[in-house]
Formats: C-alpha cells, sequence, structure tokens
C-alpha cells in the first residue's frame, strides 16, 4: 500500500514539472532577480515561523514521512538533503508554497489530496524565495547543483 500512494505521489509532481508551473499571474517564466536577491537569514527567520510546525526545525521532515497517515495523506517531507525538495526546480516549489499542494497540482490537472497548505495569504513573494533560498542554502553541492540544473530547464524547456 505504501509504494502505490508514494508512486502517486511522485507522478502527480513530475506531471507538475512537465506541465511548467507559472508565477502567480505571470505569463513568462520567473525572473532569476527575484531569486538573485533573495535573504536567506530572514528566510531563516520565515521558515521557523511559518514551515517549522510541519516540516520540523531542523528540515527533518515528519517521523514516517514516506507512509501515508489515517487520513490518507503523506506526512510534510524533510527539506534537508535526505528528502525530496532538491528533485524539484524552483518554480514547482515556488507554486507548491503560494498555492498549497492540492491546488497547485490541480492547476496541471491532477488530483491530489496534498496536506501542503497555500501560503499566498500569509506570505509575499519575496518571503517565499527568502524561504526557499534559506532551505537551499543548507543542502550539500550535488544537491544545489541539481536543483539548480532543474530550475534552469523549468526556465529555459
Amino acid at each position: 500500500m505504501k509504494r502505490p500512494v508514494l508512486v502517486l505521489a511522485t507522478a502527480a509532481l513530475v506531471v507538475g514539472i512537465g506541465g511548467g508551473y507559472w508565477w502567480r499571474g505571470a505569463t513568462s517564466t520567473p525572473q532569476a532577480p527575484l531569486f538573485a536577491a533573495a535573504d536567506t537569514v530572514a528566510g531563516a527567520a520565515l521558515y521557523q515561523a511559518n514551515c517549522a510546525a510541519c516540516h520540523g526545525a531542523n528540515l527533518e521532515g515528519a517521523e514516517d514521512w514516506q507512509t501515508p497517515g489515517a487520513d490518507g495523506r503523506l506526512p510534510p517531507p524533510p527539506h534537508d538533503e535526505s528528502g525530496h525538495t532538491w528533485h524539484h526546480g524552483d518554480m514547482l516549489l515556488f507554486n507548491y508554497t503560494e498555492l498549497g499542494g492540492a491546488e497547485a497540482l490541480a492547476r496541471q490537472g491532477v488530483a491530489y489530496d496534498s496536506g501542503m497548505p497555500g501560503f499566498a495569504d500569509t506570505l509575499t513573494d519575496a518571503q517565499i524565495v527568502d524561504i526557499l533560498a534559506f532551505i537551499k542554502s543548507t543542502w550539500p553541492e550535488r544537491e544545489r547543483q541539481a536543483q539548480a540544473a532543474r530550475s534552469e530547464a523549468e526556465r529555459n524547456p
């Protein structure tokens, strides 16, 4: 039972990546300057205030994060190198955070009951980018390079 749910969740994210995520209201790919101006110190504080309760103070994720809970949802994954966050480009990560998992995937035609809430009404675009920059700053070089390549592929399909 565990494996089919994980495969479904992975497939949903791959469809989302392949579908080409866009910034809220934008008609083009995300602009690199928004990420270039990111503040990892502010991102660390924002992460603790908005994300740590679910994803862990040290980005470790929930216990048994690959096993669905009683509600059928996968628990919050880690954002350190042991998780899969670094497998996704900036657009997907931004949209998943801004819109929430279910809405971000629904916009790509994928029905998936994600427990990830959207933060569009709580955080600004710049704050979301700061959080993502903080998370990315904690990864080893190999993971940062792999994630950067995925982000580049999103910008230049």
